[in-house]
C-alpha cells in the first residue's frame, strides 16, 4: 500500500477540511478519530463522503495510523486543547521513530507547546505548534498558518503547509515559520485576541444601529455592505452584513432568533493572562473577553433589566456632587464583582464561603475597609445565595440614585480627552448586565458562520443548539464545545 504524506488525527470540523484541503493539493493523507460515544463511524462517513478515487487513507487505531505514513512521519493533531493533547502524544509515541513529527493544528496554550516542545526533544521527536486560522472556509481552502517550535522540523512540514495556506495576490502562502518554542500558538492566541475585540466592536456597532439608530434589518444589511466597501472592508464586516440579511422559511430573521449568549474557547483568555504577565495594557480585548462572560449570565441579565429602570435621555449633571456619586456607583460595582468572583470560585471549588463574613472582617484593619461594607454583609445575611450584590435593595437603589451622575461624569470625561477606563468599564458592566437582550447574537452567528461552532435559539430549550448552513456551502460537521 502506498504510504501516506501526512496522517490526521480529529475529523472536526478544522480536522476534516484540512484533510481535504491537503488532498486537493496532491497530497496523500490517512486519516483518524479517536472513538468516542457517537463517533464510532466518522472515519467512515468522511471516506464515504469525500474519499472516493481521492488519495485517503482511512485507519482505525493510532499504531495503523503511524503505520501508513511515511518516515519521516508527520502527525497532525486537531483535538481540543489541554490534556487531550499531552494523552494523545503518549499514544502515539510508542509508534513513532527519533526525527518524526508531531504537529498540533489546535488552539493550544502556548506555554503547553513550548513544553512538549522541550520533552519530545529529548526523544528525538520534532513538536510543531502550530497556529491555524479562517474557520471551515479557510480550513478547506487557504487558512492563515503559524507554525513554530522545534526548528528541525520546519524543512519537513514546509511543502504541505505552504502548499494548504491562503495566498496573497502575488502568491506568497500566507505561512511562515514563526519561531522557537511556544511561538505559533503565541502568534495564534494574540490573532484570537484581536478576533475577540474585532467581533465585539461590530456587535457593538450593530446595537447602536438597532437600539439607538432603531434601522431595519434590511438597512442594516445595506450599512454594513456599504462599510464593507471602504476603510472598513473586512470578512468579519463581510459575514455580518450577510448574517443580518438571513432569513428563514418563514421569512423570519434568523439573527432575532439566537440567544444571546455568546461562547468562547478561551484563546481570548490567554491573551488577558499573557498581557498581564508581560505588563502590556490589552485593555480592549480583555474588555472583550468579560463582554463574552457576561453574555453567558442570561438569568442574571434577565433579572437585572427587571430590576433596573431604563435610563433617561438627554439629562447631564456635573460638579463636584456629580463625580461624587459616578465614584460611589463604580466603587459599588468593584465590590459587586469581587464578590461574584468569590461566589463562583466558591462554587467551583466548594469552599462555602460566607461572603457575610468575609465582608464584616474587611470593615476594620485591611486596606478597602468602607462605610458599606456593612451593607455587604447585611446582603447576605438576608440572602445567602445573593447572585449579585448589585440585586440587593440597599444596593440597586444607591446605583439607580446615581445612574445619571455617573453617566455624565464619564461622557464628560471622554469629550475633554479624560481617561476613564474603571468608571467607564464599570458602567458598562452594568449596561450590560441590565442587558436582558443584547447584541451578543451576532457574536455567536459569526462564530457558527465561520467555524460551526453552534448556536442556542431563543423558540427552543437551554441547551439544545443548532448550526446553519449561512453560505449554502457549508457542510454539517460542527465544532465542539469546550473552555481551555
Amino acid at each position: 500500500m502506498e504510504k501516506s504524506d501526512i496522517g490526521i488525527i480529529g475529523l472536526a470540523v478544522m480536522g476534516e477540511n484540512l484533510a481535504r484541503n491537503m488532498e486537493r493539493h496532491g497530497f496523500r493523507v490517512s486519516v483518524y478519530n479517536r472513538t468516542a460515544p457517537g463517533e464510532e463511524h466518522v472515519v467512515e462517513r468522511f471516506i464515504e463522503h469525500y474519499g472516493t478515487w481521492r488519495r485517503f487513507t482511512p485507519t482505525r487505531s493510532i499504531a495503523e495510523l503511524a503505520e501508513s505514513v511515511a518516515r519521516p512521519r508527520k502527525i497532525m493533531m486537531m483535538v481540543k486543547a489541554g490534556s487531550a493533547v499531552d494523552e494523545l502524544i503518549g499514544q502515539l509515541l510508542p509508534h513513532l521513530n527519533r526525527g518524526d513529527v508531531i504537529i498540533d493544528g489546535g488552539n493550544s496554550s502556548f506555554i503547553d507547546t513550548d513544553r512538549r516542545v522541550k520533552e519530545l526533544a529529548d526523544k528525538g521527536i520534532y513538536f510543531v505548534g502550530t497556529g491555524i486560522s479562517g474557520g471551515e472556509e479557510g480550513a478547506l481552502n487557504g487558512p492563515s498558518i503559524m507554525p513554530g517550535g522545534a526548528p528541525q522540523a520546519w524543512p519537513l512540514v514546509k511543502d504541505i503547509l505552504q502548499s494548504i495556506a491562503a495566498k496573497l495576490p502575488d502568491g506568497t502562502p500566507c505561512c511562515a515559520w514563526i519561531g522557537p518554542g511556544g511561538a505559533g500558538h503565541f502568534v495564534k492566541t494574540v490573532h484570537n485576541g484581536i478576533e475577540y475585540g474585532d467581533m465585539q466592536l461590530i456587535s457593538e456597532a450593530y446595537s447602536l444601529l438597532k437600539r439607538q439608530e432603531r434601522l431595519s434589518s434590511e438597512a442594516i444589511h445595506r450599512t454594513f455592505n456599504d462599510w464593507n466597501r471602504g476603510e472598513l472592508n473586512s470578512f468579519l464586516i463581510e459575514i455580518t452584513a450577510r448574517i443580518v440579511n438571513f432569513k428563514e422559511k418563514d421569512g423570519g430573521y434568523l439573527l432575532d432568533r439566537i440567544l444571546d449568549v455568546a461562547g468562547q474557547k478561551g484563546t481570548g483568555k490567554w491573551s488577558a493572562i499573557a498581557a498581564m504577565d508581560e505588563n502590556d495594557p490589552l485593555t480592549l480585548i480583555t474588555e472583550a473577553v468579560y463582554a463574552r462572560m457576561l453574555s453567558a449570565l442570561k438569568s442574571q441579565r434577565e433579572q437585572a433589566s427587571s430590576l433596573f429602570p431604563p435610563s433617561p435621555v438627554g439629562i447631564h449633571k456635573t460638579g463636584n456632587e456629580a463625580i461624587r456619586d459616578a465614584l460611589y456607583a463604580a466603587k459599588l460595582v468593584s465590590y459587586a464583582q469581587g464578590f461574584s468572583l468569590l461566589r463562583q470560585a466558591s462554587l467551583r471549588y466548594g469552599w462555602q464561603l460566607d461572603y457575610g463574613t468575609i465582608a464584616q472582617i474587611w470593615r476594620e484593619g485591611c486596606i478597602i475597609r468602607s462605610a458599606f461594607l456593612s451593607k455587604i454583609t447585611e446582603a447576605y445575611r438576608q440572602n445567602p445565595e445573593l447572585e449579585n450584590l448589585l440585586f440587593d435593595d440597599f444596593f440597586r437603589n444607591k446605583i439607580t440614585e446615581s445612574a445619571t451622575a455617573w453617566r455624565s461624569v464619564v461622557a464628560n470625561g471622554m469629550l475633554s480627552g479624560i481617561p476613564l477606563p474603571c468608571m467607564s468599564a464599570a458602567l458598562s458592566y452594568f449596561d450590560g448586565l441590565r442587558t436582558g437582550d443584547s447584541a451578543a447574537n451576532l457574536i455567536q452567528a459569526q462564530r457558527d458562520y465561520f467555524g460551526a461552532h453552534t448556536f442556542e435559539r431563543t423558540d427552543a430549550p437551554r441547551g439544545q443548539f443548532f448550526h446553519n448552513d449561512w453560505t449554502g456551502k457549508g457542510g454539517d460537521t460542527t465544532s465542539g464545545s469546550y473552555n481551555v
